[in-house]
């Protein structure tokens, strides 16, 4: 079993937590009185420093959100107050990918830079990957984070990091082919694209002797049906992994894939509330993801409503790991569902469906008001020689499963976007 921190990843869960309170104590004396976005939120609770005292006691800190962050960056621009140093001390600017507005910027000093690298050695590490791996990046490197801390990450293991941007997907395969890559980050959208191209131009994915493939940027790779299909295109395990460019890297598969990802518990401290009371639940119920990073201190979150719904469970792993799991990864967004005809539905769940049918290269899904009603159409690109007459076998399926039956549509070759990064493939478009 490869590790990359075997001490901290095993450790009895009471140690860990002694741990965790160690780095949330030393944190939040280190940020008051310089970081102002939090100082002024505790000082308007009540609340210093020296009053958390032990875990229980982080609930009496104020929740933080999003929006307050934009908020802040729009009214002190360009950078915002949660800046715990001079700028000076930093030396590098992110941003969140922007896909549903105004990105946020986010900064990170040296100190901050290498625990995101020490997180993601922690994902890497969890997927088997060591110093003998070469690690291909199908990534345009750019400002949002992606997998520029990935590279980081291969670098603490000592693996051989491949860039792979300003190439098109064909020369992406030409080029791992060269270099003999085993591993493969991007996307599970982008790793389902690239088989697309290798079978339009008849390039043989055998000979790439890939071992395994690392996702994140969106969901996918927890999806069964998804998952099953990366890893039957690339002969390759498929694993998890979730973060964002606010947060770090927080969770991972591991090689035993127990059917969850584990939370970095020595870097992040979870909460799980009910997105509506904002009430903690209990291990085993679903409800929205609250995260603690503890070696970002540049640029600290602490008590984060993601918006991300899991549910913990804290069954030992045969993995060795004492770390917490999200059974299934993150399961959606608490803003992610939509109700149709009286039903909730959670895009994760159709693309489960869908991604089931091997015809199916890519889709859409548009949920519209028509005549008074929700319809729900469904729009398929089907590879080459499939035969058209599966989009109703694909409406059957859904009508099944969501008591109500999608519109299904083959729209043909070619008409559908496709993605490098994050897809954008649930639209919502009610009239007011």
């Amino acid at each position: 079993m490869a590790y990359f921190d075997q001490t901290t990843e095993t450790l009895p869960r009471e140690q860990l937590a002694a741990l965790q309170l160690e780095k949330l104590q030393a944190m939040m004396a280190e940020l008051w009185g310089k970081n102002r976005f939090y100082s002024n939120k505790w000082k308007a609770a009540g609340i210093e420093p020296r009053d958390i005292r032990s875990l229980d006691d982080l609930a009496h800190l104020p929740l933080t959100t999003k929006s307050e962050l934009m908020e802040d960056q729009a009214a002190n621009g360009p950078f915002g107050t949660n800046l715990t140093y001079p700028i000076e001390q930093y030396t590098r600017l992110h941003q969140t990918s922007g896909t549903t507005g105004v990105p946020l910027k986010v900064l990170d000093t040296q100190d901050s830079w290498d625990w995101w690298a020490k997180c993601w050695a922690h994902v890497l590490a969890g997927s088997g990957v060591d110093a003998s791996d070469r690690v291909f990046l199908a990534f345009a490197f750019g400002p949002f984070i992606g997998f520029w801390a990935a590279l980081e990450g291969a670098r603490k293991l000592g693996a051989v990091m491949i860039p792979g941007g300003g190439r098109d997907s064909l020369q992406r395969l030409e080029l791992m082919r060269e270099t003999g890559a085993t591993v493969l980050c991007c996307t599970p959208t982008y790793a389902l694209r690239l088989a697309e191209v290798a079978r339009e131009h008849g390039f043989d994915m055998g000979s790439i002797k890939m071992k395994s493939t690392v996702h994140a940027g969106e969901p996918g790779a927890n999806i069964p049906a998804t998952k099953q299909r990366i890893e039957s295109s690339w002969s390759a395990k498929c694993f998890d992994h979730a973060g964002a460019s606010e947060i770090g890297a927080h969770s991972f598969e591991c090689e035993h894939q127990p059917g969850g990802t584990h939370l970095i518990e020595s870097e992040f401290i979870a909460e799980v509330i009910d997105p509506k009371t904002g009430e903690a639940v209990k291990p085993g119920e679903r409800g929205e993801l609250v995260i603690t990073n503890l070696g970002r201190w540049g640029f600290p979150l602490i008590r984060y409503r993601t918006g991300d719904l899991v549910e913990v469970n804290l069954d030992p792993c045969s993995c060795g790991r004492t770390f917490l799991r999200f059974q299934g990864g993150i399961l959606g967004r608490a803003d992610d569902m939509v109700t149709v005809r009286g039903v909730n539905v959670f895009p994760a769940g159709v693309e489960n469906i869908i991604r089931k049918f091997v015809e199916v290269d890519e889709f859409r899904i548009t949920v519209s008001k028509v005549k008074h009603m929700d319809e729900m159409d469904i729009e398929v690109e089907l590879c080459e020689g499939a035969d058209p007459a599966v989009v109703h076998s694909i409406a059957e399926r859904l009508d099944a499963v969501l008591a109500f039956r999608p519109r299904v549509h083959n729209v043909g070759r070619n008409i559908l976007p496709r993605f490098d990064m994050k897809a954008k493939r649930f639209h919502v478009n009610r009239a007011a």
